[in-house]
């Protein structure tokens, strides 16, 4: 039986490698991957992923208005797995789309993405994973202190910042991986 997996971390957490990876043992064993995006992570190029070490792959682009269940019936119906980077992006229908897949099709459905945005508030697409998933991981990762990161600290000027839209697309000159109480002390400075 298929499920839905919501795998999460902060900045750096090598979320979009271990996609990538998983695409790749996927692909292995003989399975045909359909990899997905938000169109609004277009940092790497429009139809790209990349990760921070390197790897990378071509992506199909989900525009925020797409209706996922008929695009995958149209177009990607012989796929074996469905793979979405950056998922914190995507609408809390478009998860539900995704959960749609899963329980209907039994077509298994991997999320990874950001949990929280630099003010720690929920993203829509991870709030929505974490009401309906069925498989629930956190991807670690460290401060500079060696404590467990879990706040994306938006950089500007050197300096941690507290204002400003939810979403700011960048990766390591805009964001850094900081433990709740580095973050709380930076933001005091």
């Amino acid at each position: 039986m298929a499920k839905l997996y919501f795998k999460y971390g902060a900045m750096g957490s090598s979320k979009t490698a271990n996609a990538l990876i998983t695409k790749f043992n996927y692909e292995e064993r003989g399975m045909k991957v359909w990899l997905i995006k938000p169109a609004l992570d277009d940092r790497d190029g429009q139809n790209v992923i990349r990760s921070r070490i390197g790897l990378s792959q071509e992506a199909f682009v989900v525009p925020k208005d797409m209706d996922i269940v008929a695009e995958f019936n149209s177009n990607h119906s012989e796929c074996d797995v469905i793979i979405a980077d950056e998922c914190q992006f995507l609408t809390a229908s478009q998860i539900d789309q995704l959960r749609s897949i899963v329980d209907k099709l039994d077509i298994p459905v991997l999320c990874f993405g950001l949990r929280t945005d630099f003010l720690t508030h929920l993203f829509e697409g991870s709030r929505r994973l974490f009401e309906v998933a069925d498989s629930i991981n956190e991807i670690k990762t460290i401060c500079s202190c060696g404590n467990k990161a879990i706040v994306n600290a938006r950089i500007c000027d050197g300096k941690v910042v507290t204002e400003g839209g939810q979403i700011l697309i960048g990766g390591n000159d805009s964001y850094i991986a900081m433990c709740h109480n580095c973050w709380k002390k930076a933001v005091e400075k």
